[in-house]
């Protein structure tokens, strides 16, 4: 069931309450995760006709014709990377930065990286407003992540590739993980867990969902 839309004279602690049982509700159960999705107000990186409905598990458009993820997909990607607290992360697909900033309450270091430069600008800018300043954001190709901050203890990828990509893989720590939407199709992806043991690279597959594909290069914005 969604949560009801918000309104003008709705109370703030009780949207969050709203905001918290939805994720609960929908497995996000992680005590950390839920501290750090409640600590970082998603209405701040939903702008326009939208941005009533920011706290709704939905996702929204944004600039540069790409999505917000909803919520809950949010927590539950968060919840399957683990973070932990001496983690160094790297995202891949900034978007809006709201994965970034709950990244950035769970780790020691989040780089992130989009192929539309202004998502990346946005982004920063709210960053800094928000003073999350373990946050390191710039426009590159995500496809081939960023191997001058290789290697990375968790990597998340936030838009659909048809296989894991091998050069997220080969910059993943051992022991380390990676989160990422794969499918061939923007109908038919799974969520994957890939996980680096000392025997190669394991893989659970989580739940269905959909994504923005991985585009390779820069975009021209």
């Amino acid at each position: 069931m969604s949560e009801a839309p918000d309104h003008p004279q709705d109370d703030p602690a009780e949207r969050k309450m709203r905001f918290l049982f939805a994720l609960r509700s929908r497995g996000v159960t992680d005590a950390r995760v839920l501290t750090a999705m409640e600590r970082v107000g998603r209405g701040a990186f939903v702008r326009g006709i939208f941005a009533e409905r920011a706290y709704e598990d939905m996702p929204l458009p944004i600039s540069c014709g790409q999505t917000i993820s909803q919520p809950s997909v949010v927590g539950l990607m968060t919840q399957a990377l683990n973070v932990q607290p001496r983690d160094v992360v790297l995202e891949v697909g900034t978007g809006s930065g709201y994965q970034a900033a709950i990244l950035s309450h769970l780790a020691r270091r989040v780089y992130t990286i989009d192929r539309h430069r202004r998502l990346v600008r946005e982004a920063i800018d709210l960053f800094r407003a928000m003073d999350l300043t373990n946050i390191t954001a710039v426009a590159r190709d995500g496809s081939f992540g960023w191997p001058e901050q290789a290697p990375f203890d968790r990597i998340i990828v936030t838009a659909a590739a048809e296989d894991p990509p091998g050069p997220l893989m080969a910059q993943l720590k051992p022991g380390g993980i990676m989160v990422v939407p794969v499918g061939q199709s923007d109908a038919v992806q799974s969520l994957i867990k890939v996980t680096r043991g000392p025997n190669g690279f394991e893989y659970d597959e989580l739940r269905p969902v959909r994504f923005v594909p991985l585009v390779e290069g820069l975009a021209s914005e």
